[in-house]
């Protein structure tokens, strides 16, 4: 049997000289997780390691398992239009999930419109409107999450922890709409409906421990959070479930919800997005952006050049029109990337007249790619010299990016 404990449940065990002092752990005003840490340690004596356990999860750092919650990095760029139709990363770590079926528009941007304490958010505009919803049609915002960085929420044992998610929101006007979690090693999910209004409000979902279906201690995708903004009725037909269940489509979302494809004028904003373990949901966990960033490098990473000649990484030719390089990663990645180049191939783009920039297999790990280039002007290198892939700054300044991905 799973047990489901919180910071204020815990202190109720503590000497109760110290009553004056629980004030500090009400979550509406803040926690000093200094004082509550020497508030506790010094009345432990009636603790488990479980309560242990607990305090670390909600009081210490590291608490939220969202990376980029507070929608601050956007390696990718902060606008794109005419969405809907494939499912799309902007903001780092936040993916838009769509099959495809809906005729719905949207743009998404990272905006500087945030609530107090946040300087950035996410937000969906409605661009074309879908009000014949057929029933397979679907919309999402997604997190994916690596089952490694899961394990000490000890899903499918009779230690599993109840988890909460915390999020800013606001919209257009009021609207209805879904947060869940789904168990991808296991095929298992939950989910609740929450309300938005015009106005910025912090939203607190708690869903139960799930004793059943443990999470793989791995690199691969073990489970998402998913904010449900469109849906048709193989979706919506059945009733919500707010306890784990084998995955049923039709319990996902429920009825009474919103479509965000109801009307051009339909928004959507969400921010300071936290999921942590326990009951309780603590002050959103900021940090240095630098840190959320090597957070995100994992998963992944532009390498952008805007001048004329921007160099990407020196290579050693071989042959008068061939060369391989080596580009490091900042971050070690989550596995082997792909590499996509936004800029076609060509001698209007490249220098060296290149044609071909592809991945040089053998030499491609978490750390580094190998990159082969290849020129079709028949003397461009020196056979057995070096060479830079760059841009022909003869064309002026090119803005080319080099984007190595890893996602979930």
């Amino acid at each position: 049997m799973s047990r489901t404990r919180d910071i204020a449940t815990i202190l109720s065990k503590t000497d109760a000289a110290n009553a004056d002092n629980h004030a500090l752990l009400n979550t509406s005003s803040g926690v000093d997780s200094a004082e509550v840490i020497t508030l506790i340690t010094a009345n432990s004596s009636n603790l488990d390691s479980a309560d242990m356990q607990t305090i670390s999860s909600q009081v210490s750092g590291n608490r939220n398992l969202v990376i980029n919650g507070a929608m601050n990095v956007a390696q990718r760029g902060t606008s794109l239009t005419g969405q809907g139709a494939t499912s799309i990363f902007l903001l780092d770590r936040f993916r838009m999930n769509t099959n495809g079926a809906s005729a719905g528009r949207y743009t998404i941007t990272q905006t500087a419109d945030g609530p107090s304490g946040f300087a950035n958010c996410l937000k969906l505009e409605c661009t074309t409107a879908d009000t014949s919803i057929a029933a397979g049609e679907r919309l999402f915002l997604e997190h994916p999450f690596e089952g490694q960085n899961l394990q000490k929420i000890a899903k499918g044992t009779s230690d599993a922890q109840s988890l909460t998610v915390s999020f800013y929101v606001k919209g257009n006007a009021a609207a209805t709409y879904v947060a869940g979690l789904y168990d991808n090693d296991n095929n298992r999910q939950v989910s609740k409906q929450f309300a938005v209004t015009s106005s910025w409000n912090r939203i607190t979902l708690t869903f139960p421990a799930d004793t059943t279906g443990a999470l793989g201690d791995d690199n691969a995708l073990s489970m998402q959070l998913r904010f449900y903004l469109h849906a048709g009725s193989n979706y919506t037909s059945g009733t919500i479930s707010e306890t784990w269940i084998a995955a049923d489509g039709t319990k996902t979302v429920g009825s009474g919800t919103t479509s965000f494809f109801d009307s051009t004028s339909r928004t959507f904003f969400i921010t300071g997005v936290q999921l942590e373990t326990g009951d309780v949901a603590t002050p959103f966990e900021h940090e240095d952006y630098v840190i959320t960033l090597n957070k995100c490098l994992r998963y992944f990473y532009r390498l952008r050049k805007t001048n004329a000649w921007g160099e990407f990484c020196t290579i050693r030719t071989y042959s008068a029109d061939d060369g391989t390089g080596i580009i490091y990663f900042p971050q070690p990645m989550r596995a082997q990337p792909t590499l996509t180049i936004d800029k076609t191939v060509n001698s209007t783009n490249f220098a060296y007249d290149l044609n071909s920039i592809s991945v040089a297999a053998s030499d491609v790990n978490v750390t580094q790619i190998g990159i082969a280039a290849a020129s079709s002007s028949g003397s461009a290198f020196v056979t057995g010299g070096g060479a830079t892939i760059q841009t022909n700054g003869g064309s002026g300044a090119i803005d080319c990016s080099f984007d190595f991905a890893a996602e979930l």
